[in-house]
């Protein structure tokens, strides 16, 4: 057997994650407060001010999950039976589900080759009358095309939806922050993301009646204003004052959270070009403003260099999903053959490594000699 080295530091451990006295100060805070409800206290209310202020944004909305900010977002929009969303087959379930529990149908446009991100001609191939909404999801924390996006969307009068729950504080090719495109952007505060309160979700607009439409569809369509008045089909979609404080801690360190993981990918992309072309691995091609949700490579056969890196400790996961979103079963199970782009990445070329701010240089050192090793086999 080959000999292990202390394994990597992971989000599901103190070391992979970046919390202090704030956080737990904070958690105090609103015990002694005695308020744990978000309808009823200060936490989820300054925490929304707080985000909107840290991207420029007129409005944000909390809510329970990344999903629910979804949710939000395309509930808000109108999205319904029979209109369609058009979206990546490559992410997380909590992409499409929303667009489901409105009663739309998803329709799932190819991807880049290079880092699998929503390709601007695939998505304007698969509009139709019906298509309401466009989903752009920033994969890994990469960005996804907006600026195509955006004008696509304005060509077709749809609604432009930036998934940012992997790319926060993540930038465009032109240095603009993800998720100041799109009409609305959704984040993430779930336990794998950048920062974290467990579950959780945010959402940012400029439009104060689509900010309006989330905040009421949150709070089971109740605006608090004139007593008991439900005024429009809502769920209970509100955050907690626990995972609100917890958040706003969390808020505070997301710069230098990204900054020590830009810092350590830059060390780690140098390490992998030295290897060389021979060594069938590198990284996509598109890297500026990249946040690194985790560490997305491009290699000749997924399996192979998972297992071999594997053996020596270090995660490897091969095309990220088992398979394209649309072939699950509660998609219907679909054939292969919709998107191929996709389902090569998957497939065959996207292999995926954990990465966080917790990892040392000597971490990643580490990770490159594991790469090195694996690729002269």
């Amino acid at each position: 057997m080959p000999q292990r080295e202390m394994p990597l530091p992971t989000v599901l451990e103190p070391r992979g994650r970046t919390f202090g006295e704030e956080e737990r100060a904070a958690v105090l805070r609103v015990l002694d407060s005695a308020v744990l409800c978000g309808a009823f206290g200060r936490e989820a209310r300054e925490l929304e001010a707080e985000m909107a202020a840290l991207y420029g944004r007129a409005e944000a909305v909390s809510s329970s999950s990344g999903t629910a900010a979804l949710h939000l977002a395309l509930a808000a929009a109108g999205v319904g039976p029979g209109d369609e969303v058009v979206t990546t087959p490559i992410s997380d379930f909590g992409t499409v589900a929303p667009i489901l529990a409105q009663g739309a149908r998803v329709v799932f446009a190819d991807v880049r080759a290079d880092d699998g991100t929503l390709d601007p001609d695939a998505v304007e191939a698969a509009i139709t009358p019906r298509t309401r909404a466009v989903v752009a999801v920033h994969l890994f924390g990469g960005a996804a095309d907006v600026a195509r996006l955006r004008e696509v969307c304005d060509r077709h009068g749809l609604l432009l939806v930036e998934d940012c729950a992997q790319a926060w504080l993540g930038e465009d090719e032109d240095g603009r922050l993800l998720g100041t495109v799109g009409d609305i952007a959704c984040f993430s505060l779930q336990q794998y993301k950048h920062i974290t309160a467990g579950d959780g979700g945010l959402s940012i607009t400029d439009d104060p009646e689509l900010a309006r439409g989330m905040r009421l569809f949150m709070d089971k369509g109740w605006d608090r204003a004139e007593g008991r008045i439900h005024r429009t089909m809502g769920l209970n979609y509100r955050m907690t004052e626990l995972v609100a404080a917890v958040a706003r801690a969390q808020l505070a360190r997301v710069s230098e959270v990204v900054r020590v993981r830009r810092e350590r990918a830059a060390r780690f992309a140098a390490a992998v070009e030295r290897l060389g072309p021979s060594a069938g691995v590198r990284l996509p091609s598109r890297r500026a403003g990249h946040a690194w949700w985790v560490m997305p490579l491009l290699v000749d056969d997924n399996s192979r260099w998972a297992k071999g890196l594997q053996a020596v400790g270090v995660p490897a996961l091969p095309g990220y999903l088992e398979r394209p979103l649309y072939a699950n079963p509660a998609l219907s199970g679909h054939p292969p053959g919709p998107c191929p782009r996709a389902e090569k990445l998957i497939g065959r070329t996207l292999l995926v490594l954990q990465w966080n701010e917790g990892y040392t240089e000597d971490d990643v050192d580490r990770i490159a000699r594991a790469l090195g090793g694996v690729g002269a086999r």
